[in-house]
């Protein structure tokens, strides 16, 4: 009989969780500037989400145990087909500009996962850059893509809305390097792994100050984003300041995962 831990680790790693976090911050992207609530966009993000994130996750695991395939990694390749089939439903119903920028991100997360250069492993694996190529690809796919999708002028408040996001998600992935540290190849030189983890706490503290203060710069800034992001700012606090190498594995791939989601709700419901 299937539990319950089963279900919900199913839903952990066939990266259902994640997706859910990009959807969140697309739909805030949709609240920040205004725009109508554009499904195929979200739902473009969500499914995409998915596909990628287990293409990077499990390719190299699939092609090298064909044979051995788990009956839950199996499961994993259906979802991620049929997520597929709906990535290319949705994409058809873009814009020709969302179109390409979003085929320039797919291009990234190949590189991300695939070594295209001889003798040289795939960008994942490049020393000091990984936690840069998923921040850009997150600012892409939740930010920029909404907005072109929505023929936004990219004004003042775009830019602004660009460091913020790269803040917001450089920061998140802090979190994850920091659980990481004791298992992670010291030639990946990730941030903990270059300047320690005190230091990585207090530039990740550091750099939620301008995350926040940056709204105030916003033309026609609404007061009550600031007590939305007053608390998401101190969530995040706590989740940075108590991160360790001994923390389970949930810390990050549900709770941490789940501060996305969080502040959209909080939008929502406020």
């Amino acid at each position: 009989m299937i539990s319950l831990k089963q279900i919900f680790n199913f839903y952990l790693r066939s990266s259902i969780h994640v997706a859910l976090s990009v959807y969140a911050l697309v739909r805030m992207t949709h609240f920040m500037f205004n725009i109508t609530a554009d499904v195929p966009m979200a739902n473009f993000a969500f499914l995409g989400t998915i596909v990628g994130y287990n293409f990077v996750k499990y390719d190299a695991l699939a092609r090298a145990k064909k044979r051995e395939m788990r009956n839950e990694l199996k499961l994993i390749a259906l979802l991620s087909f049929i997520a597929l089939i709906g990535v290319g439903y949705y994409f058809f119903q873009l814009e020709l500009i969302t179109q390409l920028v979003s085929v320039a991100v797919l291009v990234l997360t190949l590189l991300y996962t695939l070594p295209f250069f001889p003798n040289r492993k795939n960008a994942r694996n490049w020393a000091g850059v990984k936690i840069y190529i998923v921040t850009l690809c997150w600012v892409g796919v939740t930010l920029v893509l909404p907005l072109l999708n929505a023929d936004v002028p990219l004004g003042f408040d775009f830019f602004l809305k660009c460091i913020q996001r790269f803040i917001l998600v450089f920061v998140l992935i802090l979190i994850f390097e920091i659980l990481d540290l004791a298992n992670d190849d010291p030639h990946l030189k990730t941030v903990p792994q270059q300047i320690g983890l005190k230091r990585t706490k207090f530039a990740g503290l550091l750099l939620l100050l301008p995350f926040y203060f940056l709204e105030f710069l916003k033309n026609n800034f609404v007061e009550e984003q600031l007590i939305v992001n007053g608390i998401l700012v101190v969530v995040l606090s706590l989740f940075l300041a108590f991160a360790n190498e001994k923390r389970h594995k949930y810390y990050t791939s549900f709770w941490v995962e789940s501060i996305p989601i969080f502040w959209w709700l909080m939008v929502v419901f406020f």
